[in-house]
């Protein structure tokens, strides 16, 4: 089988990381880094030809390679992308980029096995996006945790293992489930992996509710959905500045793109008939966990529940089952993305001058940091939703397919403006503004050229997806409108 273009864009990070890992010693650290540089620009310029050559008029698979694996189950190293899934492949290559060059100064130990970590973590996530095969998917879907686990386990906080232990055994449990609904499918399909071919089997009404809790317990975990979103801000205060931007970032998204693949097409009927659960849970999750994060002393954990809200939003579009809703989610995930992991990244540069994360330790940081406050500032507008900015351009689409569906249920969504608006401009005020209040604050310098560098790549790719979102709705339209075609439908 030839090397496409897929199969590049999952393994060029991943031997850039094997060769980090066999490097060691730490008197190599500035080898290391430029390795480490040049392995993640080269892992975001093989993703690039996907975009470049990507047909907007068909739903189909594209760039398809598949090759036999594990022949005796008929087990095939099978990918592919479509609409829906090519800018999580694009996304997290950049994000992984931007990541790199964030750690450049602040990891001074095992540099190599840092660098090295992420670079797999990337791979094994363009593998999830990419995987159209039950086994490879799985196997991608659950190799994701072991960099992630010894991210947070060797280079977080204080309660670094702790943190770890939560976040490998919520996400584990989780995904038994669904590897019992993976053999179930097996077996209905006549001994097939394919999951387009899953997409098609005829099955029960009881069958498909079954399947769809199985999916829901590894997807609902990973995004995370009230109520099982109690991991996440415990994680994200312990992970490294790079870890949270990754998880926030990307990793979350692996269980929202999970209900597009999985549940939503194998299981319609019982999608359709448990919306009302997803809805209700996705809406607890935006007021709830927004009232949460308003009352958040810890920058890390007013962010990490604004994901939880933010995710909510995700699962509303898409179980309201329309196009504008699913489309709106995925630009809500893509959007999220880059916006989230600024949001970290920036608490990072604090916390890398100040050893502090708490909000009541900082106060006009504007006085002594103008040139990151502008930046931090235009991020926490586009985590509060303001339009022109990537932010708004989901939370609007979904906003507007709710109104379609059902006023009252948009007026709850609608609510998250509010209350994203209220904890962000909270936190910046009290952090960014102001005159100076301690010393610490006195003595901070501004930003260097490579975190300019850093925050200024997110800030371009924030401000174009809020002025300019087609070029990310023309690639999903064919594809949602397909799979919504797919889901509307019985099978029955």
């Amino acid at each position: 089988m030839h090397m496409g273009l897929l199969s590049l864009a999952i393994w060029t990070p991943i031997v850039f990381g094997a060769i980090l890992l066999a490097l060691g010693r730490d008197d190599q650290a500035r080898t290391v880094r430029w390795i480490a540089l040049i392995g993640s620009i080269v892992s975001f310029l093989v993703t690039l030809p996907l975009y470049g050559r990507f047909d907007l008029a068909t739903p189909a698979m594209q760039f398809v390679e598949k090759a036999p694996w594990i022949e005796r189950f008929n087990v095939n190293y099978h990918l592919g992308v479509d609409g829906i899934s090519l800018w999580f492949v694009l996304l997290t290559a950049f994000i992984t980029l931007v990541v790199v060059i964030s750690a450049w100064e602040a990891i001074t130990e095992r540099v190599n096995q840092y660098m090295g970590a992420f670079l797999i973590l990337s791979g094994l996530m363009i593998g999830v996006f990419c995987a159209l095969d039950g086994v490879l998917f799985y196997v991608f879907f659950e190799a994701t945790l072991i960099p992630m686990y010894l991210i947070i386990g060797i280079w977080g906080g204080p309660n670094k293992i702790y943190a770890a232990f939560k976040f490998f055994l919520y996400t584990l449990l989780g995904s038994l489930l669904m590897l019992v609904a993976l053999v179930y499918l097996y077996t209905k399909a006549g001994g097939s992996f394919d999951i387009l071919t899953w997409h098609k089997l005829p099955l029960t009404g009881l069958a498909q509710t079954l399947l769809f809790f199985g999916f829901f317990a590894a997807f609902a975990v990973k995004v995370p959905m009230f109520p099982v979103h109690t991991w996440l801000p415990d994680v994200h205060v312990e992970a490294p500045t790079g870890g949270s931007a990754v998880l926030a970032a990307i990793m979350l998204k692996l269980g929202a793109y999970g209900f597009l693949r999985f549940s939503m097409p194998i299981a319609p009927d019982a999608s359709r008939e448990w919306a009302w659960l997803i809805i209700a849970l996705s809406l607890i999750a935006v007021i709830y966990v927004g009232l949460v994060a308003l009352v958040q002393q810890d920058m890390k954990k007013l962010i990490a529940y604004s994901s939880v809200a933010h995710m909510g939003f995700v699962t509303l579009g898409f179980f309201i089952f329309n196009d504008l809703g699913v489309s709106g989610g995925i630009v809500m995930m893509i959007s999220h993305g880059f916006v989230s992991a600024a949001m970290f990244l920036c608490v990072g540069v604090l916390y890398d001058r100040v050893h502090s994360r708490m909000i009541a330790d900082y106060g006009g940081v504007v006085n002594t940091m103008p040139t990151f406050a502008a930046l931090a500032v235009l991020f926490a507008m586009a985590n509060a939703g303001l339009p022109a900015t990537a932010g708004f351009i989901g939370e609007w689409m979904v906003i507007l397919a709710t109104v379609k569906v059902n006023f009252w249920l948009a007026l709850l969504a609608a609510t998250s403006l509010i209350l994203g608006a209220a904890y962000t401009l909270w936190m910046v005020k009290r952090v960014y503004f102001g005159p100076v209040t301690n010393d610490h604050v006195k003595a901070l310098t501004d930003i260097n050229a490579r975190e300019y560098l850093m925050l200024g790549l997110l800030a371009v790719a924030v401000l174009y997806m809020g002025i300019y979102p087609k070029p990310f709705t023309d690639v999903m339209n064919p594809s949602v409108a397909n799979f919504l075609k797919h889901v509307a439908i019985s099978k029955l």
